[in-house]
């Protein structure tokens, strides 16, 4: 009895490629947005045409979805039926044909030195213990340039002992050291003595750091969020400017501007691809040329 491809596909992204549950959650619904559009069950998948799948790209591009929307779904379609026809599952590739979205990739967005120290500062704005962590989750995010979901994650036996790195899990189960900063470390620290209020009676032994009663254990990737456009709003700063990875990106373009090497910023951030982190070196550029053009006697010379 032959394996049901997609049972198989997404068996083979989780083992052998080690592909998180939200790349898995996301090409299932790339998938069956193709056998909707299709009319097809899992199975029929295997029966498409060329023609077929170049119907359901096209009309995708007349949604006007975003670029690297459009991307993970081409790429969730090739590599399905690439592994279909290594497995023997299927006799030809419909997708073979199709070609790669155009990647556009816009600078990422961050926030200057100020705006941060102002974004910590307005967490003061919250109950006294709200405020002290909020101001540990925006110190430790500015100063490690961890992922919010690696954030939430950290264990309290992680930082227990004051250390001023910390390894960290990231994508694809790879393991990396992410800095703490003096002022990182005192945050902790602080939140330390108040995190037993955020506690139930019931969850002394609650394992994470920025524990929460909720059903996972700990905030929540949209609660951090939500709580970084209220910092924002009481800083005076458009919330739609900042969010989780807008620290992050602070964290690497501030580096760059101070001179780090583009190798570390990219080891501290866990990018597999150099590539990627050097998008933040035009970041650090545009940066320093809008400071020149600013604030340089030359720049408001004329010649005549």
């Amino acid at each position: 009895m032959r394996p049901d491809p997609l049972t198989a596909f997404f068996q083979m992204l989780s083992v052998e490629r080690n592909a998180s549950p939200r790349t898995c959650e996301a090409y299932g619904q790339d998938l069956l947005d193709l056998r909707s559009h299709a009319g097809v069950d899992a199975e029929g998948l295997l029966t498409l045409s060329e023609s077929h799948i170049a119907g359901f790209f096209a009309a995708l591009d007349a949604r006007g979805l975003a670029s690297s929307t459009l991307q993970r779904k081409r790429a969730a379609v090739r590599q399905f039926y690439r592994f279909c026809v290594r497995e023997g599952l299927s006799d030809i590739d419909p997708s073979r044909k199709i070609a790669a979205a155009k990647k556009g990739r816009p600078l990422p967005k961050i926030l200057s030195r100020e705006e941060v120290d102002a974004l910590i500062a307005a967490a003061d704005a919250k109950d006294a213990h709200q405020a002290i962590r909020l101001q540990c989750l925006i110190e430790i995010a500015y100063a490690s340039g961890m992922r919010v979901s690696e954030i939430v994650a950290l264990r309290l036996d992680a930082v227990q002992k004051d250390p001023a790195y910390l390894i960290v899990k990231g994508k694809g189960g790879t393991e990396r050291l992410v800095p703490l900063n003096p002022s990182a470390r005192t945050a902790i620290k602080d939140y330390l003595d108040i995190r037993p209020l955020f506690l139930g009676a019931k969850d002394k032994a609650n394992p994470f750091l920025f524990c929460s009663r909720g059903a996972q254990g700990h905030l929540t990737r949209r609660r951090v969020g939500q709580l970084l456009d209220e910092a924002a709003l009481e800083a005076g700063i458009d919330p739609a400017r900042v969010s989780p990875h807008v620290l992050r990106h602070a964290f690497a373009t501030h580096l760059l501007e101070g001179g780090a090497d583009l190798r570390v910023v990219q080891t501290l951030l866990g990018h597999a691809d150099i590539s990627t982190t050097q998008v933040y070196t035009h970041v650090a550029t545009e940066r320093l040329k809008e400071v020149v053009e600013t604030h340089h006697p030359l720049s408001k010379r004329r010649f005549g």
